[in-house]
């Protein structure tokens, strides 16, 4: 197939991928109607990765997807394909990773604690990597944490487009804590919604008590809006605050479906009317459930890669 970006001046586009979200990248490069570059991932019997690029990349504009979900080896796979890549002396090397692992680790809050999100960041930029693309961190300062140029994409306009057409009944997008208000913000904007806001207290890590909900909910639906669900306890505590509150039909979204531990078993049994996600990280079948329903971040992202790989703005992608 023939390379629809061969005439640009960093050379033609490769895209390569690990193993966290392969069927993300393979609807990427159909989006870009290039193929998936030819890797070799394999483990040795004592489960040290091997990585190998099959083709040639000298000269050429490399993209590499990988979301880094746990375990951290989807971490070590990037990091490798990122060093075979410019030891292969690639033109340019993006590093396209959909979900940002470590990025709660993002300040020292406690005494003698590591800060992950900045020690990634900074293996990112070690490999090799000249450019990050990645969406929806959870802080938006982990921008600063690299040396080089980033690009910071938001699910925002996949999930509301999808929400708009569902018309809800006089809709309030819900922040589950006081953290999410930004995002839930940007929502309610786009919805024309009003908007609420969870006031919770968390006494132990992926443990959280609701304490008010401020805003109008009683007799609406309602949008609870955050960056990700993990054990799914904020969001389930915050549902059935909702319903208490005399919400008509509860919604929830998140761009990262993490879905850890009791999450599954925790939304599936709550009042919950769809639990909307994307696709940055793979949900593996074990994991869906009645409710879920999981957009699609292949275009959004493919079209940030060709906006880059051209060297246009990729502003355009935030409306």
């Amino acid at each position: 197939m023939a390379d629809p970006f061969a005439g640009t001046s960093l050379g033609p586009l490769m895209l390569l991928t690990g193993s966290a979200n392969s069927r993300l990248a393979e609807e990427v490069a159909q989006r870009l109607m290039i193929p998936l570059g030819d890797t070799t991932i394999e483990r040795f019997a004592d489960g040290e990765i091997f990585v190998r690029i099959n083709e040639n990349v000298r000269g050429r504009d490399t993209f590499i997807v990988q979301s880094t979900p746990p375990p951290s080896d989807t971490i070590m796979e990037l990091l490798l394909l990122i060093d075979a890549a410019r030891r292969a002396s690639a033109a340019r090397i993006t590093a396209v990773v959909p979900y940002f692992g470590y990025a709660r680790q993002d300040r020292k809050d406690q005494p003698r604690v590591a800060l992950g999100a900045k020690l990634f960041a900074n293996m990112v930029t070690t490999a090799g990597a000249d450019r990050v693309l990645a969406i929806d961190f959870h802080q938006h300062q982990l921008q600063g944490f690299f040396d080089i140029p980033v690009d910071h994409l938001y699910a925002a306009p996949v999930i509301t487009r999808y929400f708009r057409e569902k018309e809800l009944f006089k809709p309030v997008v819900v922040a589950p804590d006081v953290g999410a208000a930004k995002m839930a913000r940007g929502f309610a904007k786009r919805l024309n919604a009003t908007i609420g806001i969870i006031d919770k207290r968390r006494p132990t890590a992926n443990v959280s008590e609701v304490l008010h909900v401020i805003g109008e909910v009683e007799g609406r639906d309602c949008l609870l809006a955050d960056d990700m669900i993990d054990t799914a306890g904020t969001m389930t505590e915050a549902i059935q605050a909702l319903k208490a509150r005399g919400a008509q039909d509860v919604y929830c979204c998140a761009t990262h479906a993490l879905l850890s531990g009791p999450a599954v078993e925790r939304l599936a049994s709550s009042p919950v009317k769809e639990v909307v996600v994307t696709n940055t990280i793979g949900i593996p079948a074990a994991k869906h459930f009645p409710q879920l329903t999981i957009l699609s971040t292949g275009d959004l992202i493919a079209r940030a890669i060709r906006y880059t790989h051209s060297n246009e703005s990729v502003s355009s992608l935030f409306d």
